[in-house]
């Protein structure tokens, strides 16, 4: 596994963008995903499947940024 250098203050800055999807954005997201669903047919939902695509993207950008904080290691 191959380390990721980061600052401490990029490394705080990376912990609080992480916490700020899952807390705010994920579950705006998700609201959005709940009222399209209530719109009826999915299959010509486009603000349903908008709505899935960004909680598709929105979920790999929070896996991306906890790989990186994982492999995080603080430098000067």
């Amino acid at each position: 596994m191959e380390k990721f250098l980061i600052t401490k203050a990029g490394f705080l800055k990376l912990k609080a963008e992480i916490e700020h999807l899952k807390t705010v954005e994920r579950p705006k997201i998700i609201a959005a995903v709940a009222q399209a669903r209530e719109l009826g047919d999915l299959k010509e939902n486009a603000e349903y499947h908008a709505s899935r695509e960004k909680q598709g993207l929105t979920e790999a950008l929070i896996a991306n940024l906890e790989d990186k904080l994982a492999r995080a290691e603080i430098v000067d």
